[in-house]
């Protein structure tokens, strides 16, 4: 799998792969705002996406708490002209709810083609809790690569 830093949304990345990820609890916006272009660039922003099939990714990396079971979590790719993406954000994609029955350590919640469209200079994730969830914690990143894309929860070895 092709993992680069600079499109992962959420969670830490290093030459092993993802090494921890964000810490999620209540609704929020992924760690990491991406600049699909710079300001100086005239060029559309979803040309940033061209050039073959990108896929969103995003594992749990632990799992939600038991009591939080019944709570559900939407994930939502949006795109705006601010790294807030609280202006006019356009949505591109949204996850069913996610019940936290479902977040399991290793759990992938959304692995989808990214969408074709008009995309704003900024594209993040957005979060949305049902409730206050007991902290998990997530990996989100787009790779052009998903078939051998496995992301195991911390504290995994190999034997030799």
């Amino acid at each position: 799998m092709i993992l680069d830093t600079q499109t992962v949304f959420s969670g830490a990345v290093s030459a092993a792969g993802v090494r921890s990820g964000q810490s999620l609890t209540a609704t929020a916006i992924s760690t990491n705002v991406l600049d699909l272009r710079n300001a100086s660039t005239p060029a559309l922003a979803d040309e940033s996406l061209v050039g073959g099939d990108m896929w969103l990714v995003v594992t749990a990396l632990t799992a939600a708490a038991g009591a939080d079971s019944a709570k559900t979590l939407t994930i939502t790719l949006l795109s705006d002209s601010t790294t807030n993406l609280a202006t006019s954000p356009t949505t591109h994609y949204t996850s069913a709810a996610i019940t936290g029955a479902a977040i399991t350590a290793g759990a992938e919640l959304v692995r989808i083609k990214v969408p074709s469209g008009d995309y704003e200079r900024y594209l993040g994730l957005n979060y949305t809790a049902s409730a206050t969830f007991t902290a998990f914690e997530i990996a989100a990143f787009l790779t052009p690569d998903v078939q051998r894309n496995k992301i195991y929860p911390s504290g995994f070895t190999v034997d030799a």
